[in-house]
């Protein structure tokens, strides 16, 4: 089964070829993270009228890669849900299009189903249940995943997600965006203990995360100090933020783990890319006893794969839609396209 695939939820314009599922016979991605550096995060109505500009020639490249006809292509599939909705729109509407004019079926997908099966692309040997942690910009969540398409949300963030986070903490301090690659990268020569940052715990919600008091205590620290004429040092805050962060997830998911039963977790997103808190999931898994998986870099961000991978799953339970599919700013994980919304 030969899938066509479109990512298009923030700002990478992505299209990928799948055969099955797993194996991906093509990968393109168009970033538009320069563009929005300009100014300090992603502006919704610039991403939707680059996605239109890219996403044919994204597409076509992706096809050609893939050394396949058109004819050869079996299912189209999208990301309808969460994401920017314009930006959520061109992709989708592109994938009808382009299913209804191949006569194929059209395949609804899941964005942060995506991210999770961006494992089974790392790791083949990798099956459900289990829990699975997905941290981004606009994401931190800890899901239990019972099949390949049935999945229960566990744990979220009350306010702010971990991604969003790194990234105005970055920008306070005038580093470029996106700020979380530059904050970990910063964060490997920095000193642990030079500045303290909160943790926050939600009673009675022992899987929930919140990051909008690590947000500001970060924030003024920075502010006071300039206030003052005094240089922050760069590194150490980043020490501090990453090592917060991980400190906040990490022991999370391991409880989640424990508590449901699950002897797997994996990590999912682009935040899963930080090194630091890679680290620590590690050593917590190995202490715990706990087989983990993290996907390669190249497969945290928003790209193509992850989606060609969740569709084949979707379309294997049956869940295709029609032209007539709308999408989503907002989803949760274990809703389906396919209920009455």
């Amino acid at each position: 089964m030969i899938i066509l695939a479109i990512e298009s939820s923030c700002d990478e314009t992505a299209a990928s070829i799948s055969r099955d599922g797993r194996e991906i016979l093509s990968d393109v991605v168009y970033s538009q993270a320069d563009m929005h550096a300009l100014y300090g995060g992603v502006v919704p109505e610039i991403a939707s009228r680059k996605h239109i500009e890219k996403i044919s020639l994204v597409v076509e490249e992706a096809i050609a890669k893939a050394g396949i006809k058109k004819s050869e292509i079996g299912a189209v599939a999208a990301t309808c849900a969460p994401g920017l909705i314009g930006a959520l729109l061109v992709g989708a509407n592109f994938a009808k299009a382009a299913a209804l004019a191949l006569g194929v079926p059209f395949i609804p997908v899941h964005h942060i189903r995506g991210h999770i099966s961006a494992n089974y692309i790392a790791f083949p040997e990798l099956k459900p249940p289990f829990i699975a942690l997905v941290a981004s910009g606009g994401h931190t969540i800890i899901v239990d995943v019972e099949d390949y398409t049935k999945m229960t949300l566990v744990g979220t963030t009350r306010d702010d997600a971990a991604g969003e986070a790194f990234d105005k903490i970055a920008r306070v301090q005038g580093l470029p965006y996106p700020g979380g690659k530059i904050l970990d990268e910063l964060s490997q020569t920095g000193e642990s203990g030079y500045y303290k940052l909160p943790q926050a715990a939600i009673k009675d919600h022992p899987y929930d995360f919140s990051f909008s008091g690590l947000k500001t205590a970060a924030i003024n620290i920075i502010h006071n100090a300039q206030q003052k004429g005094e240089e922050i040092n760069k590194h150490h805050m980043a020490k501090a933020v990453s090592e917060t962060v991980a400190d906040t997830i990490v022991p999370r998911v391991l409880l989640a783990a424990k508590n449901l039963g699950r002897d797997t977790v994996v990590a999912a997103g682009g935040v899963a890319a930080n090194s630091l808190l890679r680290a620590r999931l590690e050593a917590g898994a190995k202490k715990q006893g706990i087989k983990l998986f993290v996907p390669p870099l190249r497969l945290c961000g928003d790209n193509g794969s992850m989606i060609a991978c969740q569709a084949y799953y979707e379309y294997m339970a049956g869940n295709t839609s029609d032209p007539a599919q709308n999408c989503f700013a907002t989803m949760a994980v274990s809703d389906s396209f396919f209920e009455d919304r």
